[in-house]
């Protein structure tokens, strides 16, 4: 899905805005805002009532793998600031758990949680908040980047593990999970144990990723019980 508010590096013409002062900010700071003055993601998320631009990226995802079916229930971890959790409810879910280990603000429609999603007590919280089993399990995860590609990727690769233990725990048959890794994959290990546990396993870049972003999803759909 493209954003409404235009195409092209700009704005709706094209038109790179310019940063009107750098006073005081770093060069990295100074890139940042200047890519997100000139993100159409960015704009339309704003105009739409997005808390992140990161909720076109869901939206795409649901649109090409249907992983949001009505009244179904959704598990967000990480979920701050929320966009994702606004895209589950705005697809239909019936109920929504939003997960962070830092308190965030609340979603209307949605059950905020805070705690740590490692933490086994937290699958039964989750279960009894959902009143069951979730049929999807969300992770737009990342953690701090250092610039090394290898560290980066072993990182995100541990965050995807432990979203992927929590996922067995809570799904349902039938279920999807979705979580965010860094190009090169899954690790080979993973990627095995998903194909046990579920039917389908896919890799996706949604459009709304930057394309300078190493960032990949890993679906996961069809998710059977019972696996060894």
């Amino acid at each position: 899905m493209k954003p409404a508010s235009g195409k092209g590096k700009g704005g709706p013409r094209g038109l790179a805005v310019p940063l009107r002062t750098a006073r005081g900010r770093s060069a990295a700071s100074q890139r940042w805002l200047v890519r997100q003055l000139n993100d159409p993601y960015v704009a339309a998320a704003k105009a739409q009532g997005w808390r992140s631009r990161a909720a076109f990226k869901l939206i795409e995802l649901d649109e090409r793998f249907k992983l949001i079916c009505p009244g179904a229930r959704v598990v967000d971890l990480g979920a701050a600031p929320g966009g994702w959790t606004q895209v589950a409810l705005r697809h239909g879910a019936g109920s929504v758990v939003a997960l962070d280990l830092l308190a965030m603000e609340p979603v209307p429609g949605a059950i905020v949680l805070e705690g740590d999603f490692s933490d086994p007590a937290v699958a039964t919280r989750v279960q009894a908040a959902l009143g069951g089993k979730a049929d999807l399990v969300l992770s737009d995860m990342a953690p701090n980047t250092t610039g090394h590609a290898a560290t980066d990727h072993l990182r995100i690769m541990a965050l995807a593990e432990a979203a992927f233990a929590f996922a067995l725990e809570v799904l349902a048959d039938g279920g999807s999970f979705v979580a965010k890794v860094f190009q090169g994959g899954s690790e080979r290990e993973m990627l095995a144990r998903m194909k046990q546990a579920f039917g389908t396993v896919r890799h996706a870049k949604p459009p709304a990723s930057r394309k300078q972003s190493s960032e990949l999803y890993v679906i996961a759909q069809n998710f059977f019980s019972g696996t060894p």
